[in-house]
């Protein structure tokens, strides 16, 4: 996915992972109403449309949701159209029931930054996400991105309804290899053993930078400009970590970050190792 946008001119940084076409779209917690989290299984066996906006006060955010509960009236019913922005989940309930938006469904990323982070989203020097529409298949698969290049802009509606259309049309990829992301990190079974030498191996060459120490270690040490960013990436790091339930050790020294990972319950390495080791480098 292209990287860059700017706000009425002016460049701004995309944080979290990268994404792009055909790979396995990352799942997410954010939260609903209610007050309770909703993740991408929740709308399993939906085409999801996922369209983003940094806020509901701004009138092109507005008018997005508007735009899309409109449209959501011609659209087949296996499609769902969810709405995700930072707004408080009490003032994205506000917003739908002062202009009867029943047709979209808005989720707010503010406690976490889950999704931002998740679909590589989150503006870095604001805290909020950028505009977008995804289109996820019923596979979970990402099938068509749309990033809007200035925050100030609408989205293409005509671009995403064709984008839709093919989706609905050709509900599967067909003919050559999907791409995914690594797999959700698993809990180790009882009697599961670390991964032998020669596996390791096989791993750590296919890595960006990671090092293996002792066979039961992965190490990689993370370099910014000061203390700030350092710290903010500990954070992005602390995010994938917690969903995924495998936890490194992390150590922040003004403007380096060192990230360790082992799995405990084996006493070594552990696929789960390599997996978060790729998702981490994905934030770069």
């Amino acid at each position: 996915m292209e990287r860059s946008i700017t706000f009425q001119g002016n460049p701004l940084t995309l944080s979290g992972r990268n994404l792009f076409t055909g790979k396995a779209a990352p799942d997410f917690r954010a939260v609903y109403s209610d007050l309770k989290e909703k993740t991408l299984l929740d709308f399993e066996g939906k085409i999801k449309i996922l369209t983003t906006f940094p806020s509901l006060d701004t009138p092109v955010c507005d008018l997005q949701v508007k735009e899309f509960n409109k449209k959501a009236g011609g659209i087949s019913g296996d499609v769902v159209i969810i709405g995700i922005s930072k707004d408080l989940p009490f003032a994205q309930k506000r917003f739908c029931d002062s202009f009867d938006i029943k047709s979209i469904t808005l989720l707010s990323d503010y406690k976490t930054s889950s999704f931002g982070i998740n679909y590589g989203l989150l503006i870095k020097e604001l805290n909020l996400l950028a505009r977008s529409i995804i289109i996820v298949d019923k596979d979970n698969v990402i099938r068509y991105i749309q990033l809007v290049k200035e925050l100030t802009h609408a989205p293409d509606y005509a671009s995403a309804l064709k984008g839709l259309e093919e989706v609905l049309k050709n509900p599967v990829i067909e003919g050559g290899k999907i791409e995914r992301l690594p797999g959700h990190c698993k809990p180790c079974e009882g009697g599961a053993l670390p991964l032998p030498k020669e596996k390791i191996s096989a791993l750590i060459a296919g890595s960006r930078g990671w090092e293996v120490i002792d066979d039961k270690k992965i190490v990689k040490e993370f370099k910014f400009n000061d203390f700030i960013e350092a710290k903010y990436f500990l954070d992005l790091v602390s995010v994938l970590a917690q969903e995924q339930g495998h936890h490194p050790t992390l150590t922040l020294i003004y403007n380096k970050l060192r990230v360790t990972f082992t799995t405990h319950a084996i006493g070594g390495l552990s696929e789960n190792d390599f997996i978060m080791a790729s998702l981490i480098d994905e934030l770069l």
